[in-house]
């Protein structure tokens, strides 16, 4: 267990601007990761692996991407006890994303709202820090997660995909495609039947190349929104299947209100996680077993604030899940208690 209760750290970082907070706990990540200062804030990991999409994750408990958007922290953020770690949005060139201020806390709802905006420092620097970490060394798993630039028209969006994909296929153990943020314009228009089946098809031929160049196959995951009804959520299963995608992440972020509508910043532009999006996100998620079958490999995240949290992921479908916001308010031994309960779920 960690030796610096989170509850300690939790008011100081409170009393900050979330992305200064944010900021600062990164940096701070990055300076004591592989020290023996990684002790303060580092938990062992459960033990409970499950076999998914030819991948052996040591437990069903990961880090959602969004929390490290250029992979400085993969080792420290490891260090908390994650089965598996996905970092990113990156995108092909460095972008500042949205102006600020850009993340807001609804702590009445235990909720955050963000519109970074794939702010990032582009693809080659993102693929140098990943090659220093040495999470993947220690047998977990590492997720990249690639996206478009502001910049690229929606039309020429694929390029950017096919860009981000082979950058980075060789570090990655599964590479996840984000076309589901609400903060880059016109993004999740590209979750609709024509524009989507463009886009897989694309990424799973030139992935076809990228295998016989790198001698392996790497999972390719397709990161959907909560925003969905159940005729779209029919029209991407179908295309995964179609294309041959290895697994689904479920969900992103919602757009929707109804769930914190009166409190300070509802009403602020942008992507709302935390606690108002678990029942919309597992929602999405038994739509998708139900289309997709037993077998498909289903990440599961958004809204997990307690393990109770986790393991209804996991009985509405999920094989896998994944934590951002939960991390913020609860801290890091939010990981080792949700990962427990899953464990004993299937004890």
């Amino acid at each position: 267990m960690s030796l610096f209760p989170y509850s300690l750290a939790r008011p100081f970082l409170f009393s900050l601007d979330p992305e200064t907070a944010h900021e600062l706990t990164m940096d701070s990540l990055a300076r004591l990761q592989g020290t023996a200062l990684e002790c303060a804030f580092g938990s062992a990991a459960v033990s409970d692996p499950i076999e998914l999409a030819g991948l052996r994750f040591p437990n069903r408990v990961g880090l959602a991407a969004g929390l490290d958007k250029n992979a400085r922290c993969i080792d420290g953020l490891g260090a908390m006890g994650f089965g598996f770690v996905e970092v990113g949005t990156v995108t092909p060139k460095p972008q500042p994303g949205n102006p600020r201020p850009r993340m807001f806390r609804l702590p009445q709802a235990n909720a955050l709202i963000n519109r970074l905006g794939f702010n990032n420092e582009g693809l080659d620097a993102f693929v140098a820090n990943v090659r220093r970490s040495s999470f993947r060394s220690k047998g977990r798993i590492l997720g990249l997660n690639i996206g478009k630039n502001a910049a690229t028209p929606i039309e020429d969006a694929t390029s950017d995909y096919l860009v981000g994909l082979e950058g980075v296929y060789p570090h990655a153990d599964y590479v996840t495609v984000n076309i589901s943020s609400p903060n880059t314009k016109n993004l999740r228009a590209l979750q609709g039947d024509e524009a989507l089946d463009g886009l897989l098809g694309a990424i799973a031929a030139r992935r076809e190349e990228l295998a016989r160049t790198h001698g392996r196959r790497v999972p390719i995951f397709v990161k959907i929104a909560p925003d969905l009804d159940q005729a779209q959520v029919d029209v991407i299963a179908a295309t995964l299947r179609r294309h041959r995608m290895d697994g689904v992440v479920a969900t992103n972020t919602t757009i929707a209100r109804d769930a914190v509508k009166g409190l300070p910043h509802a009403d602020e532009t942008g992507g709302l996680s935390g606690a108002p999006v678990l029942a919309a996100s597992n929602r999405v998620i038994g739509q998708l077993r139900a289309a997709l079958g037993p077998s498909f490999p289903i990440i599961g995240v958004g809204g997990i604030l307690s393990a109770d949290d986790a393991v209804s992921k996991i009985r509405a479908g999920a094989d896998v899940v994944q934590i951002y916001t939960g991390l913020v308010y609860r801290g890091p031994t939010l990981v080792r208690q949700a990962a427990q309960a899953i464990r004993r779920l299937r004890a």
